[in-house]
Order: C-alpha cells, then structure tokens, then sequence
C-alpha cells in the first residue's frame, strides 16, 4: 500500500477567445516586426558593404549580415512559433539583395563585382538563412501548452 499519495496534474481551462486573438494579434505583429528586420539587416549591411579602413575594403558588413540573419530568424521563429517562419526575414533580405545587384538605367549598382565584401556579405547571409531554415526543420517540434 503506498503512503505517498499520487499528485494529479491540473489540466488548466482552454484559453478562452480573448486570449487566442491575443495570441494571434502578437505572433502576426512579431511576424510584421522579422520582416522589417529582414528588411534593416539587408539595409545595413548594403550600407556597411563599402566601409574602408585606410583605403582598404573591411568585412564588417559580413559579420553584421551574419549576426543580424541569426536574430531575425530566431525572432521570427520564437514569435510566430512556426518553422516556416524564418523565410518572413529571409524573403525581403534576399529581394534586396538581388536589387542592389543590378544595374539601373542611370548605370547605378549597390554591390559591384569588384566589392569582395559585398560578394561575401550575399554569401553568408544566403548560407546563414539557409543554415537556419535547415536547423528548423531538423529541430522537433516542440509541445504546445495553451493556457
């Protein structure tokens, strides 16, 4: 015979319709807000792409790029609670990207293929987008508890 009674988990109510518009209203503005961020790392790091330190080209638009993909596609994720949500920042980096590398009518290019930087600072930020789509869909879902 047991001396220690058996605790019973209290299943807590479902949460009424208040709290998932709620819940609905944030995970739309925090996927609104990793857009916008998708939109600033591309900015900036177009912006940082032609940075010089003594005449010579400096990488910290790569390093910038890199870091800034990782947090909007941890936001992304961690706000909308969704694996697909790392292409909301992904999406509008990449369409800048393509963007500033074509010439305009008036002959004007925002990353130019003499710019090592600015090649490198596509290829990290395509390969750090990509790593972390690759790392949401290996990752398990986890349990929800709605509540």
């Amino acid at each position: 015979m047991p001396v220690v009674e058996e605790e019973t988990a209290a299943v807590p109510p479902p949460p009424g319709p208040t709290v998932r518009l709620f819940d609905v209203v944030l995970r739309l503005v925090g996927g609104l807000v990793a857009v916008v961020g998708g939109v600033l790392t591309a900015l900036i790091g177009l912006l940082l792409s032609t940075v010089r330190v003594g005449g010579q080209l400096i990488g910290v638009s790569v390093v910038v790029t890199i870091l800034g993909a990782i947090a909007v596609s941890w936001f992304a994720y961690a706000t909308v609670g969704r694996k697909w949500a790392v292409a909301l920042p992904a999406l509008p980096w990449f369409v800048l990207m393509a963007v500033a590398a074509v010439r305009t009518a008036e002959g004007d290019l925002l990353v130019a293929g003499d710019n090592w930087v600015g090649l490198a600072m596509i290829t990290t930020g395509a390969m750090t987008f990509a790593v972390m789509a690759f790392r949401q869909i290996l990752s398990p879902q986890p349990r929800r508890h709605d509540g």
